[in-house]
């Protein structure tokens, strides 16, 4: 697989950064002051988050394994929230994720990602009454 050229401007390619930033989390991003913005927007999201080979879902679950191995539940919780906002998976399958991460990064982390599930569910269940 080839790196895709770009040939954007940094206007564009802020643009398509935050196109891709407002996909993969279901909510609309606007630009941001900053280094650690620029980079997020314009390299994690504008190159890495839009290359070809894997869909934004399949590059969610690796991230929620990655995320739960290293104990990082509140980013954890934001990309499973995204998961269920953008219907890339279902609850049954998000708590199947943190069964089986369980065996592998432990007990502890997947039962705590389970948690973080559990909690989403809730506030989302929350907010469709209101």
């Amino acid at each position: 697989m080839t790196i895709p050229a770009h040939t954007d401007s940094p206007a564009e390619t802020r643009t398509r950064g935050l196109a891709k930033m407002s996909e993969v989390y279901g909510w609309e991003f606007r630009d941001g002051p900053g280094d650690h913005f620029a980079v997020t927007a314009d390299h994690l999201f504008a190159d890495i988050w839009s290359r070809p080979g894997l869909t934004v879902r399949d590059r969610r679950l690796l991230l929620l394994g990655a995320l739960t191995a290293q104990g990082l539940f509140d980013t954890a919780e934001i990309q499973v929230g995204a998961a269920l906002r953008n219907e890339e998976l279902a609850p049954e399958q998000l708590r199947e994720i943190a069964l089986f991460l369980c065996h592998y990064v432990g007990w502890p982390a997947g039962t705590r990602l389970d948690g973080v599930v559990g909690t989403v569910l809730a506030q989302q269940k929350a907010q469709s009454r209101s």
